[in-house]
């Protein structure tokens, strides 16, 4: 992450991302820096355009849960049969049978 990190420091003060820069930004925080990492980070944001990323980033949050939440809402208003608990209700009880599963697993380390 701290490689990341370190892109988004030269592209916020309008540094070029290259590998010397991300190198020094790294050092300068005390990471150990591996030579492999940068140089796949740096070709990775070849022809990124790291503003327009973290607008599109951060609209989909905010656009995204509302607009699954307000499905969902419409999908349970909309159906009379409670289809959706029915799985919901299904999906518990295979999470419980998982959970006795690895239990036994458990008992049978310790005889």
């Amino acid at each position: 992450m701290e490689y990341v990190y370190a892109a988004l420091i030269l592209n916020e003060t309008d540094e070029e991302i290259n590998e010397d820069n991300v190198t020094a930004v790294l050092e300068a925080a005390g990471v150990d820096v591996e030579e492999s990492r940068v140089k796949a980070l740096v070709a990775a944001l070849e022809d990124v355009d790291i503003e327009e990323a973290i607008e599109t980033a951060a609209a989909v949050p905010a656009a995204g849960g509302a607009a699954a939440g307000g499905a969902a809402e419409e999908a349970d208003a909309d159906d009379g049969d409670d289809a959706a608990d029915e799985a919901d209700a299904a999906e518990e009880e295979d999470d419980d049978e998982d959970e006795e599963a690895d239990g036994e697993g458990l008992g049978n380390l310790f005889g």
